[in-house]
Formats: structure tokens, sequence, C-alpha cells
């Protein structure tokens, strides 16, 4: 499968692993409205590519993602109000979790991320990040408000955290170690060279997995984060039942006993 060429994206295929990475470098990959718009179309060209098992989301150059392009806002005689009617509708689509993907998602920061550069690291299924990374929200430094982004990330992180993130604003960066002391993240990639390496590592290991199991898993779990304990149990019920009769709930096990890799259904299949 083939995919778009854009103009602030690139999309690629390392065997089983698809790649999305932000290609604004000069700009810290700070998001511009052709930016958010190529997020729409690039997500689901992965999603629908059936050789793509396990997607990861990095930034080109010195900084993994730095909101929204603040220049553009200050110069376009439009700011913040072309989004105004997305925004107050919920009706989002840059993230994997607005989209709907179904594949495992790793978000793996390079560099900076700052704003709304937040949205892939909350949204993301698992997070890691560079010795070097250096993480910040400027919202309220440039007199905007730190909510989409942090609101999400009390998911992940002590409340106390996340508060004090969003009210020092760019004064203050917490660093890849305190991230991870924090939850933000899983993994912290020393040295920052290796980033790519390791997140291309940990993808594979990913996609050796069933990916119908794999989304089904995903659907239920990230279902729990919106209910009470007792419903996400309930309809996780449904997830569970999901695999039983499915083909790779029987080639799991007899691969295992021919000890040999399993022959998985493809995703989407």
């Amino acid at each position: 499968m083939s995919y778009s060429t854009f103009q602030c994206l690139k999309l690629e295929r390392h065997g089983p692993v698809g790649w999305l990475l932000n290609n604004r470098p000069q700009q810290l990959n700070a998001m511009s409205a052709t930016m958010r718009d190529e997020f729409a179309v690039a997500w689901l060209e992965l999603e629908a590519d059936p050789e793509v098992r396990v997607i990861v989301h990095t930034g080109e150059g010195s900084a993994f993602q730095t909101g929204a392009d603040v220049t553009e806002l200050a110069t376009d005689g439009q700011g913040m109000q072309r989004y105004r009617a997305s925004v107050e509708s919920f009706d989002l689509h840059f993230t994997s979790w607005h989209q709907q993907v179904s594949k495992p998602v790793i978000t793996a920061v390079n560099g900076i991320c700052a704003g709304g550069g937040f949205h892939w690291v909350a949204d993301a299924d698992i997070c890691i990040a560079a010795s070097d990374a250096q993480f910040m929200d400027p919202h309220v430094s440039v007199g905007q408000v730190a909510a989409f982004e942090m609101i999400a990330l009390l998911r992940k992180m002590p409340a106390e955290a996340v508060m004090r993130m969003a009210l020092v604003g760019r004064h203050e960066r917490m660093g890849a170690q305190r991230a991870y002391e924090l939850g933000m993240i899983s993994q912290v990639v020393d040295p920052p060279e290796r980033l790519r390496d390791e997140a291309q590592a940990l993808a594979e290991k990913i996609a050796r997995n069933s990916p119908a199991a794999m989304a089904a898993t995903k659907r239920a779990l990230w279902r729990a984060l919106e209910v009470g304990l007792t419903e996400a149990c309930k309809l996780g019920a449904a997830d569970l039942v999901s695999m039983w009769g499915h083909p790779d709930q029987e080639e799991g096990p007899r691969a295992f006993a021919e000890k040999r890799p399993p022959q998985w259904v493809p995703p989407g299949g």
C-alpha cells in the first residue's frame, strides 16, 4: 500500500511497523492548520494498511511537537477562531484516539514536547521518550487555556503534577526521568539517538501478537476509562467473547504446542 504525500507529515513502513513522522523541524514541528488536517488522513491510512500491525509516532529534528503554530495564529488573521466550531463540538481528528485507530500506537518523544504536543502523549497507548526529552505546557503563558491535553493526562499522572505543569506554563520544564517517575511515559531511552531503534524494537514485540486480540483489548481498556469498574467489566465481557471462535484463538495454542511462530489473521481480516 502506498501512502499519500503530505506537506507536514511523513509516513513510512518498516516491517510490520508504520511510522508517522511530524515533519516541520524548522518550526519545531508546531502544528499548522495544514498539519492538523493531514493528521486526520495519515492516521486512517496507517489504520487501513494491512501490513501495519503497530504504529509509532515521533518527530523529525530536535522537537517532537510544540503545539499550535503560534506564529501562524498571530499572523493569519484567523487565530484560534478557525477551530472554534470543531472544539466546541469536540469534533477533533488529529490523534489516533480521535480517529479511533484500533492498532497499538506508540508515541516516541524526541526533544521538546510542549502544549498541544501532549495530545499525542495522552492519546497514545504507550509513550516512551529520549533521555533528553523535555516537557512543558505553555498554554497559560500565551493566553490560552490548558484543557484537553491536561485533562487526558489526569488518567496517567497524579493530579498535583498535572496541575503544576498547567499553571506554571512555560516557566518550568520537566525532564524525561521525572516524566517516567510520574507515569507519563513507560521508558526512558539513553542515549537519545537510540529512540527510534528502541521504538521499532518495542513495536516489533507487540506486532508478534494477535491483531484481533490486541484490537479488542485496546477497545476494552480505553472504554474502561470512560465508565465505572462494574460497567467496564460488563462491557469488556463482549470484547472478551468476541475472540471466542476467532481463528487466532485456535492458532495461538496450536503454534505454542508446535513450537512455531503463530500465523495470525492480518489486521482487519
